[in-house]
């Protein structure tokens, strides 16, 4: 079943003389399976958003439906929104506490209830889906890996549980280009085993690459919803709000500004590359 949010509101510090609205009368549906992108300018509401469609905010009004059930509904279990949605913040490092690697991916399924031989089963597949092997890395500390070595085992935790949803904020934050596409390839995989992708991100590369919709957020609403081809081609539009396409977008619309017939649809470097070499190719 899909994720189901209608007309969602959230007000910070409500009737209170600063008060700010975050989320103001939200609705969309994310379907099963779908690798959706969530881009905006900084204190648009995007973060609050996500934590309200992960309950971890309770909206002023409005609903989230998981499974056709309203997840802020009193005779909700919430237990069964933990393991059908995981969540990674920003900086999910941040989020590693326990003695060792293995311990810390067990925690999930710990607090579920599962048995010993099944938590040491999640906790092999968990660290095999991001790369790394539980008879190398269990026993250390997580706080004696790297940076994107801690990354992966936070991640783990949270795949632990076999959430059939993904929630991601700016996960991608801080890696270097090679990191980042390492993770968006690893995102990719994920998506490509079922796993339903919701994702906030700046990096407008990545979400051309992977991602098969994006949502735009401004001023505490949802002001545009496409494909990226749909959404990056009007880029004038995301210039006002203060966002930008993917590069290639920007190379094909500064090209298409100086006079040529540039299509408004070319979005990754393969495309750019290919436009490129078939303009050469005609002019020889």
């Amino acid at each position: 079943m899909p994720i189901i949010v209608e007309n969602l509101f959230f007000t910070y510090m409500k009737g209170m003389p600063f008060a700010h609205t975050a989320v103001n009368d939200i609705s969309f549906c994310v379907s099963d399976g779908e690798f959706v992108g969530l881009i905006g300018h900084t204190g648009c509401g995007k973060s609050t958003l996500i934590q309200a469609v992960a309950g971890l905010l309770k909206p002023d009004a409005g609903r989230v439906l998981l499974d056709g059930e309203d997840i802020n509904a009193k005779d909700y279990e919430r237990k069964k929104l933990r393991r059908r949605v995981g969540v990674v913040f920003q900086y999910p490092e941040y989020q590693l506490f326990e003695e060792t690697v293995e311990l810390d991916v067990a925690f999930g399924p710990k607090k579920a209830g599962l048995s010993p031989e099944e938590i040491r089963e999640r906790v092999a597949w968990a660290l095999s889906i991001v790369g790394m092997d539980v008879k190398e890395v269990g026993v250390l500390s997580p706080f004696e890996l790297s940076g994107g070595q801690k990354r992966k085992v936070a991640i783990a935790g949270v795949l632990a549980n076999k959430p059939g949803i993904l929630i991601l904020d700016e996960p991608i934050a801080g890696l270097d280009p090679a990191g980042r596409d390492s993770f968006m390839n690893f995102i990719r995989r994920l998506n490509g085993m079922g796993t339903t992708i919701l994702m906030i991100s700046h990096n407008m590369d990545g979400l051309a690459e992977y991602a098969g919709r994006i949502l735009v957020m401004n001023e505490s609403k949802i002001v545009l919803d496409g494909t990226p081809k749909e959404v990056f081609a009007d880029i004038e539009k995301l210039k006002a709000m203060g966002l930008g396409a993917s590069e290639p977008r920007e190379v094909a619309h500064m090209l298409a500004q100086k006079g040529l017939d540039v299509p408004r649809d070319i979005i990754k470097f393969e495309d750019l590359k290919a436009y490129i070499l078939k303009q050469v190719k005609g002019s020889c």
